[in-house]
């Protein structure tokens, strides 16, 4: 009789196994990637950039 309560108790404290998550691999490389593109973005539109209007756009006498 102790022999099956000693198992049982075993039994109880041993930790389920977790199988891997195959979704959550995919949301932890999208996420890399997102950050991989945002972080590329900033280096090529860095804080000094600045947008001016086409030549077009600019009148062609500016002086008059």
């Amino acid at each position: 009789m102790a022999d099956i309560r000693i198992d049982r108790a075993r039994l109880l404290l041993t930790p389920p196994v977790r199988r891997a998550n195959p979704w959550a691999a995919l949301g932890a490389a999208a996420l890399a990637a997102t950050a991989a593109v945002m972080m590329a973005g900033i280096m090529v539109l860095g804080p000094g950039v600045r947008f001016e209007e086409p030549s077009a756009a600019q009148p062609a006498f500016p002086n008059g």
